[in-house]
């Protein structure tokens, strides 16, 4: 258990930890932070009506260190709100998540720090990862390779757009005001890579050529859950019995952000070709997720309403 450190009203970094029935892995994760050679944060611990021992763990640590801030939802709010919450709840410069069963590397913040204190035009830093299982044991070595040092944002949504795979780099540290610009995570399948996307129109990434963050895959965690509706339901659990049609939600999520974002409209240009060029590309795939929407809609006798509503991509 860490020591009893003095919270400060002006943590330079603020880091968000959404939770559900994460007690298996909460205290390492928890400890991993509190430990960190950078200790002017603040950490905030979002509980989402857990039926485990996850509140008792949190109230624990948070009455033996100051710089913890414990809320608790009266019902689970989802994923994507939990983590949009605890984003909403800080005051930091900078913001990092962080899941109930990842760890980091006790230099991970320091590092991440520095990055962002001397590259102003950087917008997320982030370490290199090491999968782990469920008993620390090393799985694999992953580099997202998103590391975005184009000037212009066409060139770093292109690049993301090539690159991206895991997404790790969310877990990485993010300048909140540049995340403040964004409309966060969704409640849909794959928010993150969209969500990242549109960071990358907004400044560089720089990838830290070190394996600080360790990503734990095991058996309870949301990236174990294979099918469709329990994914979907992880991100928002009033979303039962939804159609689904991921490739379309992050097309439209593209076009959004794409839109909205300050940036120049030549800049715009490349980026919006991008995307509708996928509708070419990927045909195959696009249509294939239309013609399974279609016979679960004639199954269903949903609504014209409930169609439209799909064809617009809110799901």
């Amino acid at each position: 258990m860490a020591k009893n450190t003095n919270q400060t009203n002006d943590s330079l970094v603020s880091i968000g930890m959404p939770v559900y029935n994460g007690q298996r892995f909460l205290r390492k994760a928890i400890e991993s932070l509190l430990h960190q050679t950078f200790e002017n944060f603040e950490l905030i611990i979002s509980d989402n009506a857990s039926t485990d021992a996850t509140p008792e763990i949190c109230q624990d640590y948070a009455r033996h260190d100051r710089r913890i801030r414990f809320i608790r939802n009266t019902t689970n709010l989802g994923a994507a709100k939990n983590y949009n919450r605890v984003f909403e709840l800080s005051s930091g410069m900078y913001f990092k998540w962080a899941a109930a069963d990842d760890c980091c590397a006790p230099n991970f913040l320091a590092r991440c720090v520095a990055v962002l204190e001397k590259e102003t035009n950087v917008i997320l830093a982030y370490p290199k990862t090491k999968i782990i299982d469920e008993n620390d044991e090393e799985i694999a070595e992953y580099d997202d390779g998103i590391h975005l040092k184009s000037l212009s944002a066409a060139g770093r949504f292109l690049q993301f757009m090539y690159c991206v795979g895991e997404c790790n780099a969310v877990f990485g540290l993010l300048r909140s005001d540049g995340l403040k610009k964004t409309r966060l995570i969704g409640n849909y399948i794959g928010a993150d890579v969209c969500l990242l996307a549109e960071l990358s129109l907004l400044g560089r990434f720089y990838e830290i050529p070190d394996y600080l963050f360790f990503r734990r895959h095991h058996s309870e965690a949301s990236s174990a859950k294979k099918d469709v509706q329990s994914q979907l339901l992880f991100y928002d659990p009033a979303k039962n019995k939804r159609f689904v049609l991921p490739k379309w939600r992050h097309f439209f999520e593209h076009y959004k952000s794409i839109k909205r974002v300050d940036i120049p409209a030549t800049q715009k240009i490349l980026p919006a070709l991008y995307i509708f060029g996928s509708l070419i590309v990927d045909n195959k795939t696009y249509r294939r997720e239309l013609a399974g929407a279609l016979k679960r809609v004639l199954r269903s006798g949903t609504s014209h309403k409930k169609i439209y509503h799909i064809q617009r991509g809110v799901l």
